[in-house]
């Protein structure tokens, strides 16, 4: 999967959890699919969408099923980039 068409899949997914979690905020969102992001780094990148959207997933049912208000949305870890290709 090229850079492009990888870009392409990320966006569906965020539209997707958008969709599916639309109470936690399309910020809340964004923070999860870049944090899974940067989770996947091999070269090898067909699958990198799919693992995303599910990582991502897992933490915003997380956060739904375990509201904490004092808790702001994870930071990207350091090193890794802020942006979703």
């Amino acid at each position: 999967m090229d850079d492009r068409h990888e870009a392409e899949a990320l966006r569906a997914v965020q539209q997707r959890l958008n969709d599916e979690f639309r109470h936690l905020g399309e910020e809340v969102v964004e923070a999860a699919i870049r944090i899974a992001h940067s989770q996947l780094g091999g070269p090898i990148r067909d699958f990198v969408p799919v693992l995303v959207e599910r990582i991502a997933r897992e933490r915003l049912v997380e956060l739904r099923d375990h509201p904490s208000p004092a808790t702001p949305a994870p930071a990207v870890p350091p090193g890794r980039s802020a942006q979703l290709a």
